[in-house]
């Protein structure tokens, strides 16, 4: 009787082990990774600036609870359009913590290079690079066989950290079925452009799919960014990539 019990109990065990495992049992998963852009730049020279750049991202769940994050970044160009640039993760908006440092991004447009350097490795990897030195926007009206219509709207000038800016607000209505919508999809996205450096100080977009994004520059700086600020960061190796004909914009 004891050694029927205990086969029992034994078996029950078994069983419990494998249902669990069963139940745990499952490949790997890749996640969803989310990317906010900044406050483009072009390989202008003889625009030198440096300036702080701060991101608050809003995001309305479908229970109504709002998510916000938020980010402060370092960028810089110098009188020979190299550009530098930081990637840092968002953190709790209102929180003490400090935007974590991933990447530091340098291009170089006399070198056509775009050197990037990883913070928790310690490495940098340098890529081919065209380097961008104007921008045209896309006429106000349909375009993409008339499955999309913007409208551009002029919003006047202003003064933002001591510069004159140009506001222009731009509505975008894409045509349902287009980007799997059921319905007329409307983004709208706000600009307030330095003729004197070239840039957008301050980006708005508002997107249902993304949620509302502010990208501004503050704290800025005409004087010439130190030179070091170009440089590979001490401490880093280096893999040249181009031999791959890796070239990105």
């Amino acid at each position: 009787m004891r050694n029927s019990v205990l086969s029992f109990l034994v078996g029950v065990a078994l069983s419990a082990g494998l249902l669990c495992a069963q139940e745990a049992a499952r490949g790997p998963d890749g996640g969803t990774t989310y990317h906010v852009s900044g406050v483009d730049l072009l390989a202008i020279p003889g625009k030198a600036f440096t300036a702080k750049s701060t991101t608050d991202w809003t995001r309305i769940l479908e229970d109504g609870t709002k998510v916000r994050l938020h980010l402060n970044a370092n960028l810089a160009r110098d009188s020979q359009g190299r550009m530098y640039r930081e990637r840092r993760s968002f953190v709790p908006e209102g929180s003490a913590q400090e935007s974590r440092l991933m990447d530091i991004i340098l291009y170089d447009p006399a070198a056509l290079t775009k050197t990037t350097c990883t913070v928790a490795i310690h490495q940098c990897v340098v890529t081919g690079y065209r380097p961008r030195t104007s921008f045209v926007t896309t006429p106000a009206g349909a375009f993409a066989n008339g499955t999309r219509y913007l409208n551009r709207e002029d919003l006047g000038t202003n003064t933002m950290d001591g510069l004159d800016v140009v506001g222009t607000r731009e509505t975008l209505t894409i045509n349902a079925g287009v980007a799997g919508n059921e319905r007329p999809l409307v983004t709208t996205r706000e600009f307030w452009y330095s003729p004197d450096l070239q840039t957008n100080l301050s980006v708005t977009r508002n997107d249902p799919r993304e949620g509302l994004q502010v990208v501004r520059l503050s704290s800025i700086s005409r004087s010439e960014p130190q030179p070091q600020q170009f440089e590979v960061p001490s401490g880093f190796t280096v893999q040249d990539a181009r031999s791959s004909n890796h070239t990105e914009q």
